[in-house]
């Protein structure tokens, strides 16, 4: 099943305009979290995720940071404020932080640009990151490295690095996303910054087993050729292969695999075993891929693509899926069951319960939701449900 579906409109700084009457509706913390200590500076929000203590892990990616941002860096300091901190930030539920370490040289093999973190029930933190050469390192809660997962590819020049989706013993691109499945023991990748498929290994010996490409395709029938230009005039085209760049890839309980396909505007959800079972686009009017689509450094062309990361709802059914829309600065929030759209929050702008450059969403038990700014935006935002998933008011 595809379904297409185009929304439009701006919010209000802390309120939710919903499609569905029992969606949930959120307002915005603009308090969450407290100022970083030690003068540290708040940098791109890559990526959150929130562990089984409801702690809120972030990557605090610092590679973009500006000399502005770093008045204090100076010897003498130019400015009261700030200067680079660690890069692995954990809080707490009132937005204290409680562990931070991490950074560049901070062990052999941290990554040269950091994209996605997740901690697993043991309380281990992994990271991973998408320049050639990197891959995902592991280290207990305090920053201890327990395991560098190795299939890396060779450090070169990002340009000179070429798609080969059927190999599976290195990641010549980087890893750009990944999550587990620890009844089994097992970790989703996707290096789909450049290629286009999602990898399955064993999470304690790295060992590869199993992958697939768009609408479930073997990696044998997937191309190596560059994901062609469309009619923007139009919504991207339900094509089979998938479209760079995967920008995530998440399991739910129920096992359905959730992929942000950003080169599409689209979600495409799969079996654990790599069938296909649906897909959505999400705002498909918004220009996903192509020539004319920039960043941060580009004055001239905005950014492409609206699929930017996904989370799922906290209530035992996982009613919901919540979308970060890095190019529209909305969270779209779906029905999981049939991808019909259920609500919205944010809009475009630098105000509590704004977004801009949205990268990063994630949920913690209590039904709040985190969202995490990169480029420019440089935040991180706590919205708390005033309407929970049960339609009833707190």
């Amino acid at each position: 099943m595809v379904r297409i579906i185009g929304v439009c409109g701006f919010l209000a700084m802390t309120a939710i305009v919903t499609s569905a009457a029992d969606a949930p509706v959120y307002k915005v913390d603009p308090f969450w979290p407290k100022p970083l200590p030690h003068k540290w500076s708040m940098q791109q929000i890559v990526d959150i995720y929130v562990d089984k203590n409801d702690h809120i892990w972030v990557l605090n990616r610092a590679s973009d940071a500006r000399p502005d941002e770093l008045g204090a860096a100076t010897n003498p300091p130019r400015a009261e404020c700030c200067v680079i901190g660690p890069e692995v930030l954990e809080f707490d539920t009132d937005g204290n932080v409680l562990k931070a370490w991490g950074g560049p040289n901070y062990v052999p093999g941290w990554p040269g640009r950091l994209q996605t973190l997740g901690v697993d029930r043991e309380g281990n933190v992994w990271i991973s990151g998408t320049m050639p050469g990197d891959s995902i390192i592991k280290f207990n809660s305090d920053g201890k490295l327990l395991w560098d997962f190795g299939h890396r590819g060779p450090k070169v020049p990002a340009n000179q690095v070429k798609q080969n989706n059927q190999q599976t013993d290195i990641f010549p691109p980087g890893v750009g996303a990944f999550d587990f499945d620890e009844d089994a023991h097992e970790i989703y990748i996707t290096d789909g910054f450049l290629n286009k498929r999602i990898l399955v290994y064993d999470m304690d010996t790295g060992a590869f087993k199993r992958g697939w490409g768009g609408h479930g395709i073997p990696l044998s029938e997937i191309d190596n050729d560059p994901t062609p230009d469309y009619d923007t005039s139009g919504p991207p085209p339900d094509q089979k292969q998938f479209a760079p760049a995967l920008h995530c890839v998440h399991v739910a309980k129920d096992g359905l695999v959730y992929v942000c396909e950003r080169g599409s505007d689209r979600i495409q959800v799969f079996t654990k075993q790599g069938k296909f079972v649906t897909s959505w686009f999400v705002h498909p009017s918004t220009q996903s891929r192509g020539p004319n689509c920039g960043g941060i450094w580009d004055l001239k062309n905005p950014p492409c693509g609206t699929v930017y990361n996904l989370t799922l709802s906290s209530d035992p059914q996982q009613k919901y899926v919540f979308s970060a829309d890095g190019t529209n600065n909305m969270v779209w929030i779906w029905n999981r069951k049939d991808g019909t759209l259920a609500g919205s929050f944010g809009g475009n702008g630098r105000y509590a319960g704004q977004l801009h450059w949205i990268d990063a969403v994630a949920t913690d038990s209590k039904g709040n939701v985190y969202t995490g700014e990169v480029e420019d935006g440089k935040r991180i935002q706590k919205f708390i449900p005033v309407k929970g998933q049960s339609g009833k008011r707190k």
